[in-house]
């Protein structure tokens, strides 16, 4: 009998039984009063839910087209841009930012390290920039970013719109765009929401939409603001067509955020998180993330010596589990396990586990038990 294979990569992330269901449900007309009214409850749901004094946007594309549609609107050929990476991701705004001819300034850390704040600031000083890009998890080196202290540092630039990517954060860690003085954030559906890939969140506070304002008609005809601004007002009106079973699975992924609360959700991913690299750790990988930037939605766990990453990960396939491979100057050098969204302890430990029989089968374990028992009792405490 065939194994059940548990996908534990950075996204798309394991999804509930009851958004699993919405998923299921027979397709209603984009125009049907049912379906509109859902809709809107979606998009008005998240601008609450996230401090957005703005506007809500929700919208069938991935999460690279929510960084686009966040460059298209909030600057114009030949600004300056500064972008903040802390790896692979990061460096895709570098490329976004070309394209659209922008002047583009990077700070980019060590892998597994992050950029300094006080450079971040001594940078920001030295130009009036359009914007600042920083991606709030990079899944490349599994680095969180001090999204709320840069925030605080931009209090100080009120003239610079602050980019928040939140693709492989929102949801997991805690955000709010007005207590972070974030004025874009941009997520995808298939990470911490726990919902199948195809929709992309952005939120575009009151500053950033009057930025918009000043750009008059922009290059970009898909992810322009005043395309769809109309719609987010009214799902009634049409600009293009939504993905219709997607937003039900997002509006019942928001249900569950709701009852849970953001911070209570963030302090589970930490605790979990937590755990999960202290188990790795104890089974002798090492996290390349340091440990006062780890992530808590994924590890990227370094291979000890003498480990074969097509092996290993294609051992741990037959196993039952799915794992990301390393990206960058660490691709064959570290595999990436996601644990964010609706993960439970008991998707943790099957996962776990199955890293120990890999380990056993590559003859690097010490004694089954150990990764299941250091994680079993961090979550305790």
């Amino acid at each position: 009998m065939n194994n059940k294979t548990l996908v534990m990569i950075p996204g798309p992330t394991p999804v509930a039984s009851s958004i699993r269901t919405e998923m299921g449900r027979e397709i209603q007309a984009f125009g049907d009063p049912r379906f509109v009214k859902d809709y809107k409850e979606v998009i008005d749901d998240l601008g609450q839910l996230f401090g957005c004094d703005g506007k809500t946007f929700v919208i069938a594309g991935s999460g690279t087209c929510g960084m686009e549609m966040a460059i298209a609107n909030s600057t114009k050929k030949g600004d300056d841009v500064l972008v903040i990476s802390h790896g692979f991701f990061g460096d895709r705004f570098i490329e976004l930012c070309t394209r659209k001819g922008l002047n583009v300034d990077v700070l980019q850390s060590e892998w597994g390290k992050t950029v300094e704040l006080n450079l971040i600031e001594a940078k920001l000083k030295e130009k009036n920039y359009a914007a600042i890009t920083v991606t709030h998890v990079d899944t490349s080196t599994g680095v969180a970013a001090d999204v709320a202290e840069i925030g605080e540092i931009m209090k100080k630039f009120p003239d610079t719109l602050y980019i928040v990517d939140g693709v492989c954060s929102t949801a997991a860690h805690y955000e709010n765009l007005s207590e972070m003085n974030i004025d874009i954030l941009l997520t995808g559906t298939q990470k911490a929401f726990g919902v199948p890939p195809g929709l992309f969140m952005l939120w575009a506070n009151q500053k950033t939409l009057k930025r918009r304002e000043g750009l008059g008609t922009i290059p970009e005809y898909y992810v322009d603001f005043d395309k769809w601004i109309p719609i987010m007002d009214d799902p009634l009106k049409y600009f293009a067509t939504p993905a219709v079973n997607l937003v039900w699975a997002l509006k019942e992924s928001v249900a569950i955020i709701k009852a849970e609360g953001l911070k209570a959700r963030a302090e589970r991913h930490h605790k979990h998180a937590r755990a999960v690299q202290k188990a790795l750790e104890a089974l002798g990988f090492s996290i390349l993330a340091e440990e006062s930037c780890r992530a808590i939605t994924l590890s990227n766990a370094i291979y000890p010596e003498g480990i074969d990453d097509a092996v290993f990960r294609k051992t741990l396939l037959d196993e039952g589990i799915v794992v990301a491979g390393g990206l960058g100057a660490y691709a064959g050098k570290l595999f990436r396990l996601g644990h964010m969204g609706n993960i439970e302890t008991n998707d943790l430990v099957a996962a776990l586990s199955t890293i120990e029989r890999a380990l056993a089968k590559a003859g690097k374990l010490k004694a089954h038990g150990i990764g299941v028992g250091t994680y079993l009792a961090e979550i305790a405490k």
